[in-house]
């Protein structure tokens, strides 16, 4: 299975992805990473599309080992949702697609600019970028809020909607 995370910065949606994949015991690929390695390296300071394209190959190629794998990225364009899908195609397999939303916009500013960066060198944006950042709207995923909800909460929900519940 691929599930595919979206949504803006600060809105909750790495610490879910990590916490789902610890319970899942899956492969979790997260863009910011792969995008500030490809910086690190000296190659490009804008990296345009390569971080999701890079994210694209490494899920493919767990799923083809038969593994699940959680997407981690802003995913805030059609174009990133459907190239994302067909990933899960190619290979086969169950695609799930969840935004992770901050209804509450105190919260989710708090959090913007309050965050600790865990990926070397990586600059976080600022609460003007991120709600000023384009966001397609989004038909159809699960959508997650974590303005008043725990980690924990948020995962077991997200394992009860993947069982079909």
């Amino acid at each position: 299975m691929l599930i595919i995370f979206g949504g803006l910065p600060g809105s909750g949606k790495t610490t879910i992805a990590r916490a789902l994949a610890q319970r899942l015991s899956a492969i979790h690929v997260r863009v910011d990473t792969i995008e500030q390695a490809i910086r690190a390296s000296g190659v490009a300071d804008d990296v345009g599309p390569a971080g999701y394209i890079v994210a694209y190959g490494i899920a493919g190629d767990n799923l083809a080992l038969g593994r699940t794998v959680i997407a981690d990225s802003v995913n805030p364009l059609q174009i990133t949702r459907v190239s994302w899908l067909s990933v899960a195609q190619a290979a086969g397999v169950t695609a799930v697609e969840v935004e992770v939303v901050c209804s509450d916009e105190a919260e989710h500013r708090k959090r913007v600019e309050t965050r600790v960066t865990d990926v070397e060198g990586f600059v976080k944006p600022t609460w003007q970028e991120v709600s000023e950042r384009a966001y397609d709207e989004w038909h159809g995923p699960i959508v997650i809020d974590t303005a008043s909800k725990t980690v924990e909460a948020a995962v077991d929900e997200l394992v009860v909607r993947l069982n079909g519940g």
